[in-house]
């Protein structure tokens, strides 16, 4: 049975204040120097079996979860007790990575695959906080190199079917350009307050579409994904860095937002859409690591 865990300890500062870290102004505004990459496929990867129908267990993952994520918390953020796993635990992270890298994925179905990129991606991000923590923040951890790309993103953290992958090989090069779903930003996390919610269950290649639109639902509807302050619509920096996801178009993420926006949010979108989508964008993003 899944551990119901409830907390208060994350301070609202931890929430607000460092939402303001990095601000942007406008769609238009200049790149920052850590622009988020682009879609770019990496054909090797579209290689699918859509008559296969092998499932793969990812009960290691759910145990991890039960075990330290910390869901219903006050801030509605859910965080890691990452101080907390167990010498027992992190092996069993570890070879569930390593059971996943032995897995032949080119002879997945696409569902399947899916799940498998999401929940490796995930997996990969927690057990590279493991390995350097403790830490401030993922941005903190410097394994990919050159002096100005000092950030774990494009280090090699897994090898499968013989080719070394980084965490942005598994988002930009593979599941962006495959699936095209903006959605997708709402599965991925990279261990921030920032981010949207790791779930608490791992994807499957039946619930992966559900629990799509439910990440999207919650992230939209909380503080640090979608607000109004006055008239000024205050965003996630998702959607400024991967404004190509969204037609590089205010009026499609507006949309977009739309489709999941409740109440009050809901009723500023549809004036900010009607008023012709005037006015400032303020987008922010706190990279604090999602612990208690």
């Amino acid at each position: 049975m899944k551990r119901k865990h409830n907390t208060v300890s994350l301070r609202l500062r931890r929430l607000f204040p460092g939402l303001c870290a990095v601000i942007v102004l406008g769609l238009a505004a200049a790149p920052l120097l850590t622009a988020a990459p682009q879609a770019e496929l990496w054909p090797r990867w579209e290689a699918h079996d859509s008559a296969s129908s092998t499932v793969i267990d990812h009960s290691e993952w759910g145990a991890f979860l039960d075990r330290y994520l910390v869901t219903g918390t006050s801030s509605g953020v859910n965080l890691v007790r990452y101080a907390e796993v167990s010498a027992a635990d992190r092996r069993a992270l570890q070879n569930y990575i390593e059971r996943l890298s032995n897995v032949p994925v080119s002879e997945l179905n696409r569902d399947e695959q899916m799940a498998y990129w999401l929940n490796l991606y995930n997996a990969l991000t927690v057990e590279l906080i493991l390995v350097h923590y403790p830490v401030d923040s993922i941005r903190d951890i410097n394994i990919s190199g050159p002096v100005f790309n000092r950030h774990p993103w494009d280090a090699s953290l897994v090898r499968v079917e013989g080719e070394d992958l980084s965490l942005n090989d598994i988002e930009h090069r593979i599941i962006r350009p495959i699936w095209q779903d903006p959605r997708i930003h709402y599965a991925v996390n990279c261990a921030s307050i920032g981010c949207p919610n790791l779930h608490p269950e791992p994807f499957t290649g039946e619930n992966y579409r559900r629990v799509f639109d439910d990440a999207a639902r919650d992230y939209i509807n909380h503080p640090r994904g979608a607000r109004f302050e006055g008239s000024r619509l205050h965003l996630s920096e998702i959607f400024n860095w991967y404004s190509e996801d969204w037609d590089d178009s205010m009026e499609v993420i507006v949309d977009h937002l739309l489709e999941y926006a409740e109440g009050e949010l809901a009723r500023n979108l549809r004036s900010f859409a009607e008023g012709g989508y005037r006015g400032r964008v303020r987008y922010a993003y706190d990279w604090s690591l999602n612990e208690p």
